[in-house]
């Protein structure tokens, strides 16, 4: 056992500073001078309807998409007024105006908005990369959502800025994810003018899926704003209920979406990949040797079956034009880290694998010859297919104390089924087979998985899964893995209460000792876990200098499946939004740790992130860590301090 240690006393000062702010600011601390004062909204009558019901006629005439809405096909678009703003108002007439206009036409869905702006002047709008969105919220923008099944679980997330710069992204109420490596193919411009400005956006009716109905279509859409000034005003065409954990299913309607065909669109990508590698046999006074040419060439293709259903076939793909990875600090780290999915191959409908364990990681295909993958949605039912082989059989070998890498040089065939059936209102239960054979290996996963939204507020998610596992018999013995075939399983519940002023979670999950999901990504097994957080937040008004103030409460308890314990957190946290989109993030933890035959007690860490925005072009940001820690490859007690200005 290792020596109590007491919280020194200036991590005490500070974290005294950092909860007794917020708080006296939640008591009626005076207001500070705020910049760019906006206009008070007025009171807003609950009798009025809180969604649209839209009607949309097919465009009249040709649109360009060029920022300027000069097309007659304009003229007769079905508008939708945005004008109410959901934060920080709740609610609240929006601060500016605009308006967002829609048609479509065999080829398209068209949206553009008219941004109307008192200062223009002040507009900020920046060329970058697409998908950029920890900078592009930094700026003006337009967005629009569409889920067009209208079941109210999954929806395309489109957004503009006045540039025309594009970010997107799938949205899914039922998994609570926004996956922004998500890709579609499709137009924007955008134009600054003397009142606001303009965005116009097409988008092909073939890059999205949708069910096969005879007659109208209804699809379930919202159109937004973002307009950051002193605060970031998010604003939206429907009235947020903040006591709905929903979002889509606040959408408005739109009705009148017919004859389209999405089209059994093949889409063909061949490549071909020339490498040379040259040697010094010398080194390094010797003369390149010659290495000769390698070519590899490769091809992957998509075809739409059905306006809901694609399938994607490659052959040898080539991944070399996939954008290298972010940055993680990995000091002092136990578990592998986790890395998103790149390769476009795997990104295509890849949302249909979502399960509450991460049971399908295909980055663990690190070389495959080939693959082939079905997905979409008919009806209520969501399936997806995938099959692969690798060239390399690579697996994470999990653990209670840590993780570590294996690689066999050997051909491995993975295959994956998933599918998902939509049960009453917004919730579902689905089904899921991962498996991956080699020579001399197997791992086969199956699990059952539920989503059910039990009240507007409550929603409850529940996974059972069991698996049998076969480790190459050089693996087993290298890594002290059994050497015959074992069985495992895993269990997972938790309940969730979400509303305006009170957020609520029990949690609890259990990983066998002998669990494993090689398609997937679970680093750590041997465990069962008991958490529950609390959340209470407070709303600002005309009255107070700070927007929202969350005061939060977290509590964790792990053993593994002997009993021992092996981490326990107690945290209390805040968070402060303010003028000059201040954003301030305190938070305490004091914790328990089992390492290596050592129970580690009263680890004490204190941390800070805070951000503010004066300016359109100017933000600043910091994070501050200080913490009692374990220094793992030593296995003794050890201090940690994170500065990231």
């Amino acid at each position: 056992m290792v020596e109590t240690r007491r919280l020194p006393v200036v991590r005490a000062v500070v974290l005294t500073a950092l909860f007794v702010l917020p708080l006296a600011g939640v008591f009626g601390a005076p207001a500070l001078a705020q910049q760019d004062a906006e206009p008070t909204p007025e009171a807003v009558s609950d009798a009025e309807p809180r969604a649209l019901d839209l009607r949309v006629r097919r465009a009249a005439g040709p649109i360009e998409i060029d920022g300027v809405l000069d097309d007659p096909a304009w003229r007769e678009a079905a508008e939708a007024p945005v004008r109410w703003e959901y934060l920080p108002g709740d609610a609240t007439p929006a601060p500016v105006e605009t308006e967002a206009l829609v048609t479509f036409d065999r080829e398209h869905l068209y949206v553009a908005f008219r941004a109307h702006d008192p200062e223009p002047q002040k507009i900020r709008a920046n060329l970058m990369d697409r998908d950029s969105i920890g900078t592009f919220v930094q700026d003006d923008h337009v967005v629009f959502l569409v889920d067009t099944f209208n079941d109210e679980r999954r929806a395309y997330q489109f957004r503009v800025n006045p540039l025309g710069v594009q970010a997107d992204a799938f949205n899914s109420d039922v998994d609570q994810t926004e996956d922004w490596s998500f890709d579609l193919i499709w137009q924007s411009a955008g134009r600054i003018g003397a009142d606001g400005y303009v965005v116009e956006i097409a988008v092909p009716i073939k890059q999205l899926r949708f069910p096969r109905v005879d007659g109208e279509m209804t699809w379930r859409m919202t159109f937004e704003r973002s307009w950051p000034r002193s605060v970031r005003h998010r604003i939206s065409e429907s009235r947020r209920d903040r006591n709905r954990s929903c979002g889509i299913c606040q959408f408005s309607t739109v009705t009148g979406f017919q004859e389209l065909e999405s089209g059994r669109n093949l889409e063909v990508d061949p490549t071909l990949t020339v490498t040379r590698t040259d040697r010094r046999a010398d080194f390094p006074r010797g003369d390149l040797v010659d290495g000769g040419e390698e070519l590899e060439p490769g091809i992957t293709a998509r075809w739409g079956l059905t306006p809901s259903l694609s399938l994607t076939a490659t052959v040898n793909p080539d991944f070399s034009q996939v954008e290298a990875d972010v940055a993680q600090l990995a000091v002092n780290e136990r578990f592998a880290l986790f890395f998103p999915e790149k390769r476009p191959f795997f990104l295509e409908g890849a949302d249909v694998f979502n399960t509450p364990f991460n049971l399908v990681f295909t980055r663990t295909v690190a070389s495959p010859d080939w693959g082939v993958k079905l997905t979409g949605k008919q009806g209520k039912s969501t399936i997806g297919i995938f099959a692969t082989r690798d060239a390399v059989n690579n697996l994470l070998i999990p653990g209670n104390q840590g993780s570590r890498f294996a690689f066999v040089d050997d051909e491995v065939d993975t295959a994956v089924l998933r599918y998902r059936r939509d049960v009453g209102e917004r919730s579902s239960v689905g089904f899921i087979y991962a498996g991956r054979e080699g020579d001399g290996y197997h791992n086969r996963v199956a699990g059952i998985d539920g989503f059910f939204r039990l009240t507007q507020k409550d929603q409850l998610e529940l996974h059972l899964v069991g698996t049998r596992t076969l480790y190459p018999l050089a693996v087993a013995q290298r890594f002290g893995q059994p050497t015959g075939s074992f069985d495992g399983e895993a269990f997972r519940i938790v309940y969730t209460h979400f509303s305006r002023e009170w957020i609520w979670q029990l949690f609890y999950h259990e990983r066998g000792p002998e669990f494993r999901a090689d398609a997937g990504f679970e680093p750590r097994i041997d465990n069962k876990a008991r958490i529950a957080s609390l959340q209470r937040r407070f709303w600002g008004n005309d009255e107070t200098w700070w927007d929202r103030v969350s005061l939060g409460l977290y509590l964790r308890s792990t053993d593994d499946f002997s009993g021992q314990l092996t981490d326990e957190d107690i945290e209390i946290w805040g968070d402060l939004s303010g003028p000059l989109q201040l954003y301030l993030n305190p938070s305490y933890t004091r914790s328990k740790r089992f390492f290596a035959g050592t129970l580690y007690e009263e680890l004490d860490e204190v941390s800070l992130y805070g951000e503010i925005q004066p300016g359109g072009r100017l933000k600043a940001t910091g994070f501050f860590n200080s913490a009692e820690t374990i220094d793992f490859a030593n296995n003794r007690p050890a201090d940690q301090l994170l500065l990231q200005p």
